[in-house]
């Protein structure tokens, strides 16, 4: 086996394992959205992005909850209005979980 190949190996081994921790996180917002949120008017879990983010024990879980809220809202998981949202500044923006 080359280097050229090991190394390729590797990188897929690595992308794997990233896109895995990825999925685990995103099942933890979700977990996270259920314990915080209410259900809304159309019956969805709902959660202020504020809420989310003060919270002791999503402060623990998750290293970058932005990014993991950007990766659930991509997969469709969540949704939320804008692209980035801010502590203090978009605290009151609601996280809408889509499914479950």
């Amino acid at each position: 086996m080359t280097n050229l190949t090991r190394g390729f190996f590797t990188y897929c081994s690595s992308l794997s394992r990233a896109t895995m921790n990825v999925t685990h996180e995103v099942n933890l917002l979700v977990e996270e959205i259920q314990r915080l949120g209410s259900k809304n008017a159309e019956g969805q879990t709902s959660v202020k992005f504020g809420v989310l983010f003060n919270d002791d024990r999503c402060a623990n879980i998750f290293e970058a909850l932005v990014g993991t809220l950007r990766a659930a809202k991509r997969k469709k998981i969540v949704a939320f209005d804008g692209e980035l949202l801010l502590q203090g500044v978009h605290d009151n923006v609601d996280i809408i979980l889509l499914q479950k």
